[in-house]
């Protein structure tokens, strides 16, 4: 029996085979480390992060050469997905797609979010886009008219949103946020790269209604402040190389206003549940409006960054 074979009978003794009525999931783009994340939470019943109701059966490699991210690691995570997982791995996103109910598009590089989704949409399954939706907003708004045309459901959004969820109350009136900010030179909207997860936070918090965005620069720090439509004002902080996650909420009550600060923590678990709910009911738990109007915030932001910190309105 040759090694391949061997490892694939291991991994299919070493995880316990899912149930008839499990959702098939197919990966595209196995270079990132969430796609262990996802096969730890589906794939391996003896996981205490372990969430039933889907498992992932194929993976299409995908992988960017020219970002070291991508290309050092890629080999690594395919043959995890393989030996431990029981992962398939197949030579095209058509052929995933034929055998697989849900397809997670992960791919490390933005860039190539489009291409690949167009492939998914073209063949009718709904699918996850792994942060970030796109590397520009114009191809983040085909993805969304290519799938309305088609009548395909997805969603894209950060573990950070379900982690800061709770702090969503009445009578919020801003917010401060911040987090890692390490650029990539490839992703038009550098902040799209890591900073998305802060924006998520302050998207989560604040709602939709962004209306005009104002960028400072450091070479250590990004600082974006947005002004809702209602008067709200939140703030994004994007540190390098990197940093804790937190949050200050600010509330107006009666006689002055109160602040609240917050340590926050990725919630993995949350996404996983909410991703089994999806593929079932086809329902985004983040509308897709919310999610286009980020990437115009962050589109913005980058534009006041070209402008040397003039403010910028969403396009």
């Amino acid at each position: 029996m040759k090694p391949l074979a061997i490892a694939a009978v291991l991994a299919s003794l070493a995880v316990t085979s899912a149930s008839a009525a499990d959702l098939r999931l197919g990966i595209v783009g196995t270079d990132t480390s969430h796609v262990i994340g996802f096969a730890t939470a589906f794939n391996d019943s003896s996981s205490p992060d372990h969430v039933p109701g889907a498992r992932i059966v194929a993976a299409f490699r995908g992988g960017s050469p020219d970002i070291p991210a991508s290309r050092d690691r890629i080999d690594g995570f395919t043959r995890q997905l393989q030996e431990k997982y029981g992962v398939e791995i197949v030579g095209t996103i058509a052929e995933l797609c034929r055998r697989v109910d849900g397809v997670l598009l992960t791919s490390n590089d933005g860039r190539v979010h489009l291409a690949q989704a167009r492939e998914i949409i073209a063949a009718h399954k709904p699918m996850f886009i792994d942060k970030p939706l796109a590397s520009t907003l114009e191809d983040a708004r085909e993805i969304a008219r290519l799938a309305k045309e088609a009548g395909v459901s997805w969603f894209s959004t950060s573990t950070l949103r379900y982690a800061v969820a709770t702090l969503r109350t009445p009578g919020l009136t801003g917010v401060e946020v911040w987090g890692p900010g390490p650029l990539e030179e490839h992703h038009h909207l550098d902040l799209s790269w890591y900073a998305i997860h802060e924006a998520e936070m302050l998207f989560t918090l604040l709602g939709t209604g962004c209306e005009e965005v104002t960028r400072v620069e450091s070479a250590d720090t990004s600082v974006v402040a947005c002004r809702w439509k209602d008067g709200r004002i939140g703030t994004m902080r994007a540190l390098r190389p990197y940093a804790d996650y937190g949050a200050v909420v600010f509330r107006k009550t009666e006689k002055n206003h109160a602040s609240e600060m917050h340590a926050i923590a990725s919630s993995p678990s949350e996404l996983d549940r909410a991703l089994v709910k999806f593929f079932v009911s086809r329902t985004p738990p983040v509308p897709n409006e919310e999610t286009l109007e980020l990437i115009a915030f962050l589109d913005a932001a980058q534009r006041s960054k070209a402008a040397g910190g003039q403010p910028m309105r969403l396009r």
